[in-house]
């Protein structure tokens, strides 16, 4: 797919640009670095910990253009070699998945939290022009670990923008919600309890999530490390569903394509897991005061000192949020998950 950034991002600046991205091997990571390459960058340095996953990433690009580093974010030292002379950071490392965090919270916390913390040390320590941290809804009001420390890691993300000194980086986060299709979602849970012929699982059908694609997903981010000055939080529009018909939908597209009639997937409700909200929201009320609407996505500038000229006036969350009807659903399962 090629660049669909508007005319007003300066997608130039990553040409001839050394750029690094930390989970670079994730769903959204390895997306990013195939989106990068087409900017015509002067090199792409990947680090994750999952060497499986690099060496498959690395066959499939087959690139002179990418550097891959096998690392953790927990490691400084590390870092430090990986980021020498970068010009560009996307910070995508993270431990994500709700239920695993909310038993194992403090390695969420040394991944998350401290691991940003690195991050942000390293990128100040090595002349980075450019960090962009990628965050979560669930960071807003939140009522579990992950969200917890992501919240935690946007704070440090932005406050190093406070006591940077003369360095000329500039630090900036993106928000967005659930992404379609990437490594472990419940697009993926449901899919294999399909393809087993089990019954869908899901935890209320009310319950409401905002939504986008892996492509979106990854303009977002380019457009975000090409417009920031430091201090933004950068938020795309979203539409939101029902997790009862995105189960409906997911039944009809994915049933199908393992031999099974839609009728004979039944589903069954199992109650919210810990950690879990009903609803997720893009800012807080507070936040709402900060935010300047442009186009396509919210501008969350911290570093005003009064409210935005043009304040939105509402609360946007995934249960006030237009949601997508279960046809338009099915539409979207075959577009980015088939």
């Amino acid at each position: 797919m090629k660049p669909h950034l508007d005319e007003h991002n300066n997608t130039g600046l990553y040409e001839g640009k050394t750029i690094l991205v930390t989970g670079g091997a994730g769903s959204i990571g390895r997306e990013l670095v195939k989106r990068l390459l087409d900017f015509n960058p002067k090199s792409i340095r990947i680090l994750d910990e999952n060497e499986t996953a690099l060496f498959n990433l690395q066959h499939e690009l087959q690139t002179e253009k990418t550097r891959i580093f096998i690392g953790d974010v927990r490691d400084y030292r590390r870092l430090l070699r990986a980021f020498e002379d970068v010009d560009i950071v996307f910070h995508s490392a993270a431990l994500k998945h709700v239920p695993l965090c909310e038993y194992n919270p403090f390695e969420a916390v040394r991944t998350n939290v401290l691991g940003t913390q690195n991050a942000i040390n390293a990128a100040l320590d090595t002349g980075v022009e450019t960090f962009i941290f990628i965050s979560t809804d669930k960071a807003v009001n939140p009522r579990n670990v992950m969200g917890a420390t992501k919240l935690l890691a946007e704070r440090l993300v932005i406050s190093a923008n406070r006591y940077k000194g003369s360095r000329k980086i500039a630090l900036s986060c993106v928000r967005f919600g659930n992404v379609m299709n990437s490594r472990g979602s419940v697009i993926e849970l449901f899919r294999n309890q399909i393809a087993q012929s089990k019954c869908i699982t899901i935890t209320d059908p009310k319950m409401t999530r905002f939504v986008m694609g892996i492509p979106q997903a990854i303009d977002m981010i380019l457009k975000a490390g090409s417009i920031a000055k430091g201090g933004e939080l950068f938020i795309l529009k979203m539409p939101a569903l029902y997790i009862g018909d995105l189960a409906d939908a997911a039944i009809q597209v994915f049933a199908p394509l393992y031999g099974h009639k839609p009728d004979e997937i039944k589903i069954k409700t199992i109650g919210k897991r810990r950690g879990e909200k009903l609803f997720e929201e893009l800012f807080t009320d507070d936040e709402a005061g900060l935010v300047t609407d442009r186009d396509d996505l919210f501008i969350l500038d911290t570093e005003q000192d009064k409210p935005a000229s043009r304040d939105i006036g509402f609360r946007y969350t995934s249960d006030s949020a237009e949601k997508i009807p279960t046809k338009e659903i099915e539409k979207l399962l075959l577009e980015f998950c088939i």
